[in-house]
């Protein structure tokens, strides 16, 4: 199955780490971290990759001759097929329609890394099911609640004000290529951005979309603390 790693962003948050490179390019424990995401996909036998960069998209020409012998990788540069004006966490999947085809694939965000097991369940879902992963979180409000009902999902609500749940959005889903069409009806959101979570909740609402349990370990690299915390992951 292709997976399809959104890297496209300026990771304004790790500050200085990210000025001259892509944050998915720092160093971790003397490799740079998308090589630790690699490292897991191989593990779960994920090997066809389609990579979309856009900021600094030159610095992964090294990285990719380096450590990239057994995969098979696509780059899509997101800047140059849709414009750097157009922004939001839907459209590095946008821009893949004519690469992914007529496959279901796995999506996720290049800052994200799972554990081999919860890569695997995705891959094990049957064919022509759409998923979206979620973990227990004890501070929900700083994400996407999910609601769910018998494992399926109804709706996203983005980073509420209030306690409604505590099944968070961990940001790995699988799609069939019925997503396609379902951006093309978002518009933008209250931030001014295309908003992959509108896209999917609307798909719930037009084809069930399965909640997969992500059980085992879930990091996000967003901050210059996560460098260190995630060495003592990789370590």
């Amino acid at each position: 199955m292709k997976a399809v790693i959104a890297a496209a962003g300026r990771g304004t948050r790790m500050k200085h780490l990210s000025q001259n490179k892509p944050k998915h390019l720092i160093s971790v424990n003397g490799r740079p971290w998308m090589s630790h995401v690699f490292d897991n996909m191989r593990a779960a036998g994920i090997k066809d990759i389609i990579l979309v960069v856009g900021y600094q998209a030159e610095a992964w020409d090294s990285f990719l001759k380096n450590e990239t012998h057994d995969l098979s990788i696509t780059v899509v540069n997101q800047f140059k097929k849709m414009g750097e004006d157009r922004y939001g966490t839907a459209v590095p999947v946008e821009c893949v329609e004519d690469v992914v085809g007529t496959d279901d694939f796995l999506f996720f965000y290049g800052d994200n890394v799972y554990a081999k097991e919860d890569f695997s369940q995705f891959l094990e879902v049957e064919s022509g099911q759409s998923c979206i992963g979620g973990m227990r979180h004890e501070d929900p409000n700083r994400f996407g609640v999910l609601f769910e009902e018998g494992g399926i999902l109804k709706n996203i609500v983005e980073k509420p004000e209030e306690f409604i749940g505590d099944l968070i959005n961990v940001g790995i889903y699988r799609f069939t290529p019925d997503i396609f069409d379902v951006l093309k009806k978002i518009e933008l959101s209250p931030r001014g951005e295309y908003e992959l979570t509108d896209a999917v909740s609307l798909l719930a609402q037009e084809k069930q979309v399965k909640v997969i349990p992500v059980s085992d370990y879930w990091m996000d690299f967003g901050r210059p603390e996560d460098v260190e915390k995630s060495g003592e992951r990789f370590s």
